[in-house]
């Protein structure tokens, strides 16, 4: 299925968390919080200006970003969660 957001939308996927600390133990699922880092797949064009040109995005495929915990939308898209959000909602882009 092809999925092309509008506006100034993202989709993005989260990035699973460590499975270990660094000492080397395990972390129970029940111990996890949901991660707030993600890998964006799709961007919309950007956001609509009062002229009616589109506004270009600060991120782009492939970017690392941090969003907040309570912010989007998760939906399912071929069997697996993403979440899709506003620019505005994403709080930084994380360089690797």
């Amino acid at each position: 299925m092809k999925f092309r957001p509008l506006y100034d939308n993202v989709l993005i996927k989260r990035v699973r968390p460590a499975e270990q600390t660094s000492g080397g133990l395990y972390i129970p699922e029940s111990a996890k919080d949901k991660p707030q880092e993600a890998e964006v797949l799709h961007v919309g064009p950007g956001r609509l200006t009062d002229s009616g040109d589109h506004k270009p995005m600060s991120v782009k495929t492939g970017d690392y970003v941090l969003f907040g915990k309570y912010s989007g939308n998760e939906i399912k898209l071929n069997g697996e969660e993403h979440i899709i959000l506003r620019e505005s909602e994403i709080l930084a882009i994380i360089d690797r």
